[in-house]
């Protein structure tokens, strides 16, 4: 196996920058971004093109004074101008920072301020007022810059349009500038537990990264080239997962990129662009199975013989993950999957995927072998910002685990089960927080996930909890809640839950209703109008008793001290970037308490 040593070795010297023109001296007409014009039609950038933006965009940054060692504010969706934008400020030796759309205007402050941003670009109006609100108290920030200008954007404003008028720069003679020990970016923590903290990743933190995850998934995926594989952009870009496989990949590999600014079109983007790689965290997943669960559910004669199929199949999948399925079995495999598996792929966008990721919080280990026992490649991958976003994965999956350590990274277990990480994709530490870098990182470079793990003899890592979230009960007994958030989830009615019992005499849980379950549900019940409604069925007695019903069985395989008792169902589901989930979709569990504070005390007391 590649060592850490190694893959240091192969990028000696490098940074992104030099990366990037190599990938356009080899590929330039490859077509690297897609996105929908003001019409509604497709619109694309070659890697020559994207590269002629970033050098006209160089030539501006510069005019503005952006030097090696400044840092530069993005706030904008998921659109083809970032790529060029966050080039340019490298090639220019900055640091581009990308900050999430709902941040409010005291969180651009903190934001700005703490990184020493001297340019800001945002998107829309929307967004720079939110920058103007605070604008005395940005002691840095020199310019702004907007992509969509409108109505009331003043003069002193400017226009992304003639920043791209710029003459260009020439790219070979400014790739050098950057050094890989320079930052490439700063990304922040959702801050659920307080202030975000600057995750400092370097040039060499991502050609590291690069290198293992192009090797990884060139030997473990037989995919030798990833140059015009299928990408949509929909996770914010302010997180780590988005910008490393929704931008890096594109910049180093060649990857096609399109662009879906709004997550809530995602499934009509994974119908028209047939993604070949395709990320999401949990609930992205959870709500396609839900999704196809829902439309065989109102078919009865197709219903039946589907989930015969997967039956049958899922022992098979598995053995062929394994490499130990019989011909014959193939053979019965390959029968399923033709009379059904194939005919459900294209429904969801699926059908060509060579790659699925789910990752950022659990999955049910149910979901996960179900999408590969019909023919969708999902693996789950665990990692973080600190880690560049990959610790461990596995084109072969083993539901419930999180896949063993990448390639150049070693992980082991602490004495208390934490799972400790070393290698080059390791950040270079918190912005300005030496003591919190020290409390992450030690001397000889091993990270502190916060997660406490299990390795099995395969070295494959399962995630137990987060170690700063697990639940002491009043009798004292610790419990993960996100195993059993996760079993909660399996019951058919169910798209989200949280566990809770911290100093409470047993565990609870609060249940929101899946909005395709729930409404094929009570169109087979016959009910209609405000009947149908979420909010109504979370309130009728049949759903309730069905509810209760699943929760003895998906709890049946927990001991009495852990398992959940007694379930409080919801019907507004819980919005991404919110009080109640991060942009992500990660629990914001103090939110979670604090809203249902009065729906949680009613569990205690019947």
């Amino acid at each position: 196996m590649t060592t850490s040593q190694e893959l240091d070795a192969r990028i000696e010297g490098q940074n992104v920058c030099q990366r990037f023109l190599t990938n356009v001296a080899t590929r330039g007409d490859t077509k690297v971004l897609q996105w929908k014009d003001g019409s509604g039609e497709w619109a694309g950038k070659t890697l020559n093109e994207l590269a002629d933006d970033t050098a006209r965009l160089v030539t501006a940054l510069k005019g503005l004074g952006v030097s090696r060692g400044d840092r530069v504010v993005l706030m904008l969706a998921n659109r083809q101008e970032f790529h060029a934008l966050d080039l340019a400020v490298l090639f220019c030796g900055a640091t581009p920072v990308s900050i999430y759309n709902s941040s409010a205007p005291n969180q651009v402050e903190y934001l700005v301020n703490n990184c020493g941003a001297t340019v800001a670009i945002v998107e829309h109006a929307d967004f720079l007022e939110r920058f103007l609100k605070v604008k005395d108290q940005l002691s840095t920030l020199e310019h702004i810059a907007i992509i969509d200008s409108g109505e009331g954007v003043g003069d002193d404003v400017l226009l992304y349009a003639d920043m791209l008028a710029h003459e260009p720069a020439d790219l070979a003679a400014e790739a050098d500038t950057a050094q890989p020990e320079d930052l490439a970016t700063i990304i922040y923590t959702s801050g659920t537990t307080g202030d975000p903290k600057g995750v400092m990743l370097s040039h060499r933190n991502i050609c590291w990264t690069l290198e293992s995850v192009g090797e990884s998934m060139r030997v473990q995926a037989g995919i030798e080239d990833f140059a015009g594989k299928r990408h949509i952009s929909y996770l914010p870009l302010a997180h780590i997962m988005e910008r490393l496989l929704g931008h890096y990949y594109m910049v180093d590999f060649g990857t096609e990129v399109t662009c879906c600014p709004n997550t809530a079109e995602i499934a009509a983007y994974l119908a028209e662009v047939k993604p070949n790689v395709f990320i999401g965290v949990p609930r992205v997943w959870e709500k396609l199975y839900a999704g196809v669960n829902a439309v065989l559910a109102a078919d009865p004669e197709k219903e039946g013989p589907f989930n015969e199929a997967v039956a049958a199949a899922a022992p098979i999948a598995e053995k062929m993950t394994r490499g130990e399925a019989t011909e014959e079995e193939i053979e019965t495999y390959n029968f399923l999957d033709a009379v059904a598996f194939s005919q459900v792929r294209p429904l969801i966008g699926l059908d060509e995927v060579l790659i699925g990721v789910t990752g950022a919080a659990p999955i049910p280990a149910e979901i996960l072998s179900w999408f590969r026992t019909i023919g969708v490649p999902l693996t789950e991958g665990y990692g973080m910002s600190e880690t560049t976003a990959v610790l461990s994965w596995s084109y072969a999956a083993k539901a419930g685990y999180v896949g063993q350590a990448a390639v150049g990274v070693e992980m082991k277990l602490g004495e208390d089960g934490e799972v400790l990480a070393r290698g080059g994709n390791m950040f270079e530490g918190y912005l300005g927080l030496a003591d919190k870098t020290a409390e992450t990182k030690d001397a000889d470079g091993w990270v502190q996930t916060g997660d406490i793990g299990e390795i099995d003899d395969e070295g494959y890592l399962k995630i137990v909890d987060r170690k700063k979230e697990l639940i002491i009960t009043a009798g004292g007994k610790n419990i993960s809640p996100a195993n059993l958030e996760a079993a909660l989830k399996m019951i058919p009615l169910v798209g989200q839950a949280a566990a809770i019992g911290e100093k409470r005499p047993f565990v609870s849980g609060l249940v929101v209703l899946d909005p395709d379950a729930s409404a094929a549900w009570a169109a087979s019940h016959g009910l209609e109008g405000d009947d149908a409604s979420m909010e109504s069925l979370a309130q009728n007695p049949e759903v309730i008793a069905e509810i209760d019903a699943g929760l003895k069985d998906v709890m049946s395989v927990f001991n009495n001290a852990e398992a959940v008792k007694k379930v409080k169902v919801l019907g507004s589901e819980w919005m991404p970037d919110s009080e109640l989930l991060t942009p992500t979709a990660k629990l914001k569990r103090r939110g979670i308490n604090t809203v249902f504070e009065a729906e949680i005390e009613e569990l205690y007391q019947k």
